[in-house]
């Protein structure tokens, strides 16, 4: 029952504006590890990001004439606050891609972000101003395993979301990552440590994890975590070395989602789910079985966090598209999404949990850079650096 009581006490002065973050921790991070002993236990509720990602319409999502995910319109949709009119500004610079999006609902501004080695198509970005995992740990005791972004396994350049290059914030305060790529980073090193293979089997090894750190040289700002090395031991012993055992694509980021819930106990976690994507190899049904596969991932973290304790009544949900796609029907590829389309710039954003109003659709315009600002609000942090207003129609 105390508890209870605290996390309604929690939350009500979060919406008050009232949260942990405004009485006691500073906007500005302490820079020392001696003053990080000092931050407060962070008392509120879980928070789960959901990029529902690869860029969906809302036509095959929100219209209910035309849903692939009737779960998540059915049974989520009325459980929260539904913003049937969210956008992506369209102001020049703002593209309509997963990277970026991903970053404007991360950090709550838009800016024009250039891959960090100028490659063609590249999205290795580094963001500017800090994101919400680096608000969250710098304003609470909260170890980087349990904030998380969860990754798919072709989406290396997304490795580089979990911190900014804020003066300020950064690496000190970065959420961790799970993704496949991170797993056989992990597997190719403890391969090579344990010295069973025969030696040219080893130097391949060698050459490969070589190649794998290559693609994210910020691994090696990443402060060993033994909890994270704990989960990926368990799921190599449940999956073994080969890779043709557990899940790929967003049934992946599913399951590592779930076992993360279950192992690492995450605060804020964002899932990058983006499996309609492969529309872009050409067949519209690629696309829509994409978002029936989300739709089931959906169904599946809320039965995993419904049948934990201290989830269940504890965990507000945000589930946001990275951007839309085009509507243009004689375009040779369906479903696009590079070419500043008035559709690729239309999405969505449910909020749903303790505290949050049910049943409400919200016709009015709002930004996709809000959404920064209200999970900020929902976690009692200040989010300082970021450029969207809070969504108060969130808050009972």
């Amino acid at each position: 029952m105390a508890r209870t009581v605290a996390r309604r006490e929690f939350l009500k002065r979060t919406a008050l504006g009232l949260g942990a973050a405004a009485a006691g921790p500073s906007l500005f991070p302490a820079s020392s590890m001696a003053q990080s002993i000092n931050r407060p236990d962070y008392e509120g509720p879980n928070v789960i990001i959901v990029r529902f990602g690869g860029g969906v319409r809302r036509l095959e999502t929100i219209d209910e004439q035309h849903t692939y995910s009737p779960y998540f319109l059915k049974e989520l949709c009325p459980r929260g606050v539904l913003f049937n009119n969210m956008s992506i500004d369209h102001f020049e610079g703002v593209d309509t891609s997963h990277g970026q999006g991903t970053l404007y609902i991360l950090t709550g501004k838009y800016d024009k972000f250039k891959d960090i080695e100028d490659k063609f198509l590249g999205s290795r970005f580094e963001s500017k101003v800090p994101t919400l995992f680096e608000y969250m740990r710098s304003a609470y005791n909260i170890p980087d395993h349990q904030t998380l972004i969860i990754n798919g396994e072709d989406r290396t350049d997304e490795e580089f979301y979990s911190f900014s290059n804020h003066h300020l914030f950064g690496a000190e305060f970065k959420s961790n990552t799970l993704s496949l790529y991170r797993f056989k980073v992990f597997l190719l090193r403890k391969q090579i440590e344990e010295g069973r293979l025969p030696e040219k089997e080893l130097n391949e090894k060698r050459k490969e994890l070589k190649q794998l750190e290559s693609l994210d040289y910020r691994l090696a700002q990443t402060v060993h975590s033994p909890e994270i090395d704990s989960f990926w031991t368990d799921w190599r012993n449940h999956y073994g070395d080969s890779g043709f055992v557990n899940p790929r694509g967003d049934r992946l980021l599913t399951q590592l989602s779930t076992w993360a819930i279950k192992k690492l106990r995450p605060k804020l976690m964002m899932i990058n789910y983006n499996d309609p994507d492969y529309v872009h190899w050409g067949d519209a049904s690629f696309y829509t079985r994409g978002i029936q596969i989300i739709d089931q991932g959906l169904e599946r973290l809320i039965e995993v966090v419904e049948a934990d304790e201290e989830y269940r009544d504890n965990t507000i949900f945000a589930i946001i598209p990275d951007c839309g796609r085009d509507s243009n029907r004689a375009m040779a590829v369906p479903y696009q999404h590079h070419f500043n389309s008035k559709s690729a710039h239309e999405i969505f954003g449910l909020f749903f949990g303790p505290g949050i109003a049910k049943n409400q659709v919200v016709d009015s315009p709002v930004d996709q850079i809000n959404v920064a600002a209200t999970i900020g609000q929902c976690m009692g942090i200040q989010t300082g650096f970021t450029e969207g207003d809070v969504l108060n129609q969130v808050f009972v």
